[in-house]
C-alpha cells in the first residue's frame, strides 16, 4: 500500500508542478460561473469536468429530471491498493456575483497573479480550493500510478445561493457517492499560516418580511393619517432583537445543543487574535461587549439574527419627500445543532402574530440545518497530522462561523465532514478584489496528498 511518502518527496512533486495549478486555476476563474444570475453555470462545470479528465480523474456532468437545475460534476478514481477506503471531496464551481465593479482594481475574472496574489472571483471560494483537490490527486497518480484509497468528487453549482438542491443530488446519486470520510469545500488559514481545521457548519434561516402601507408611494405630509410601512417594519424588528444580540422570539434556543467537555476545552484553546480582528474589521467592540472565550463561543456555537438589507422608499440623492407604499428587510438567522428552520420558521411567524403584526409577510428564502463533526471522530486525527506535517501547525475549531449544507452530507451519506483549505481567513471572498495567496495554494496541495495517506 502507498502510505507514507516521504514530505520531501510531496514538496518537490508540488513546488515543481505550481505553474500548471496556477494556469487551470486561472482558466477556471476566467469563466464566470455566477448562480445568483445562472450566469456561465453548465459552461463551468463542463470545463470542471475536462480539468478533471487531464489530471486523470473519471469525470461526468450530472443532472436531475430538471435540466434547467445546475448540475454536478461528479468525479471518481478508484484505488488498485487500498479499494476499501474511501475519501469524498466536495467543492463548488458557482461564485459570488461580482458587484460592485468598480471597487475592483482588476478585471473581475481575470486571473491576475501579482507576486504571492492570485485575483479574481473565486480564487478562493471555491475555484481554489477545488485546484488543489484536483492536483493532489493528479499528482499522486503521475508519480505512483495509483492514489492510496478511492477518491470520489462531488462538485456543485448551487453553493453560492444555498445548496437548494444538492441533497436531491446526494439522495439521486447516493450509491455512487458513498464514503467513509467527506473533505468540506473550503478551510481558513489565520493571519499566522495555521490552517483551521472545522468540524462543522452553523444552519440558517434566510426570510424575507415584507410590510405593506397605501397603495402607492404618497406624499409625506399625509404621515399624520397613513401608517408608514417602514415604521411599522422597524418596530417589529424591535421585539425580535435586544442590543446584545438575544434574539427575544419564545423558545428560540429551546433545542440549542451544549457543547460537550471536549469541546469547551478545544475552544478555550484555540487562538483568536483580537486586536487583529478588530483592525481588519474596523471595528473597536463586540457584540454585548464578548471578550475572552465568549467570543470564541459565539463564533462557532451562538444563534445570530442579522439584518442583511433593507428596502423602502427613496434614497437617492437630494429630497424628496415621500411616504413609502411598501418595506421589505432580508434577515438571515445563524443555526446551531440540533435547530431546524421549519421550526424555527414557525417560531417566527408566530412571534410576529402574537406582537400584532400578522399582516407583516414572511417569505422563506432558504433553509438549512447546521452539522457538527465530533472531535473525537478517527477522521479528525488523520486531517490534524496531514496538516500539521505541511503546515507545521494546526487548529482544530469545533465549528466554522458560516453556513453550508454539511447537515444533507452527514444524514445521506453518514459520513464526518472536515473542513480543511487554503482560504486565507481575510482573502475578500464575497467582496471586490478576492484574492488566493499562491504560498497557501501550494501547502494544501500537499496537505491533501498527506491527507490521502493517512486516511488510507
Amino acid at each position: 500500500k502507498i502510505s507514507n511518502t516521504p514530505l520531501s518527496t510531496i514538496n518537490e512533486i508540488v513546488d515543481a508542478e505550481m505553474d500548471g495549478l496556477i494556469s487551470d486555476l486561472q482558466i477556471l476563474i476566467r469563466q464566470p460561473s455566477v448562480s445568483a444570475k445562472k450566469q456561465g453555470l453548465i459552461e463551468c462545470a463542463n470545463l470542471v469536468a475536462k480539468i478533471m479528465r487531464k489530471a486523470g480523474i473519471n469525470s461526468e456532468v450530472l443532472y436531475l429530471d430538471d435540466k434547467s437545475i445546475p448540475p454536478i460534476v461528479y468525479g471518481e478514481l478508484k484505488s488498485k491498493s487500498n479499494p476499501n477506503k474511501t475519501i469524498l471531496f466536495y467543492n463548488h464551481y458557482d461564485v459570488q456575483p461580482e458587484e460592485p465593479l468598480e471597487l475592483w482594481e482588476n478585471e473581475p475574472f481575470s486571473g491576475k497573479v501579482e507576486g504571492n496574489y492570485l485575483f479574481g472571483r473565486g480564487s478562493a471560494d471555491d475555484k481554489g480550493e477545488l485546484i488543489t483537490r484536483i492536483k493532489a490527486v493528479e499528482y499522486y497518480l503521475k508519480n505512483a500510478g495509483d492514489v492510496p484509497c478511492n477518491v470520489k468528487f462531488i462538485v456543485e453549482g448551487e453553493e453560492e445561493v444555498g445548496s437548494v438542491h444538492v441533497e436531491q443530488y446526494l439522495n439521486r446519486y447516493s450509491n455512487r457517492l458513498s464514503c467513509d470520510g467527506v473533505v468540506w469545500e473550503f478551510g481558513y488559514v489565520d493571519a499566522k499560516d495555521r490552517p483551521i481545521i472545522s468540524l462543522g457548519m452553523k444552519g440558517l434561516l434566510y426570510v424575507e418580511l415584507i410590510a405593506n402601507g397605501p397603495v402607492r408611494d404618497a406624499h409625506s405630509s399625509l404621515a399624520v393619517l397613513i401608517e408608514n410601512p417602514t415604521w411599522r417594519l422597524i418596530y417589529a424588528l424591535n421585539t425580535m432583537r435586544d442590543q446584545t444580540g438575544k434574539i427575544l422570539i419564545k423558545d428560540w434556543y429551546s433545542e440549542v445543543r451544549s457543547f460537550t467537555e471536549l469541546e469547551l476545552s478545544t475552544i478555550a484553546s484555540e487562538p483568536f487574535d483580537v486586536e487583529e480582528f478588530k483592525k481588519e474589521y474596523g471595528v473597536s467592540k463586540f457584540v454585548a461587549d464578548a471578550k475572552g472565550t465568549d467570543i470564541k463561543k459565539a463564533l462557532v456555537g451562538m444563534p445570530t439574527c442579522n439584518i442583511a438589507g433593507i428596502n423602502s422608499g427613496y434614497i437617492g440623492e437630494g429630497a424628496k419627500t415621500v411616504l413609502p407604499s411598501q418595506a421589505a428587510v432580508k434577515i438571515d438567522f445563524r443555526l446551531v445543532p440540533d435547530m431546524l428552520p421549519e421550526r424555527q420558521l414557525e417560531r417566527l411567524k408566530n412571534h410576529l402574530k402574537k406582537h400584532g403584526f400578522s399582516d407583516i409577510e414572511v417569505k422563506l428564502i432558504h433553509g438549512e440545518a447546521a452539522a457538527r463533526t465530533p472531535i473525537d471522530d478517527a477522521f479528525v486525527r488523520q486531517v490534524e497530522q496531514a496538516a500539521k506535517e505541511t503546515f507545521g501547525s494546526a487548529i482544530i475549531s469545533v465549528s466554522s462561523a458560516g453556513t453550508g449544507p454539511m447537515y444533507s452530507f452527514a444524514k445521506v451519506l453518514k459520513a464526518p465532514c472536515i473542513s480543511i483549505g487554503s482560504t486565507y481567513m481575510f482573502a475578500r471572498i464575497h467582496s471586490p478584489n478576492e484574492f488566493a495567496r499562491i504560498d497557501l495554494l501550494n501547502k494544501t496541495t500537499k496537505c491533501m496528498v498527506r491527507l490521502m495517506e493517512r486516511f488510507a
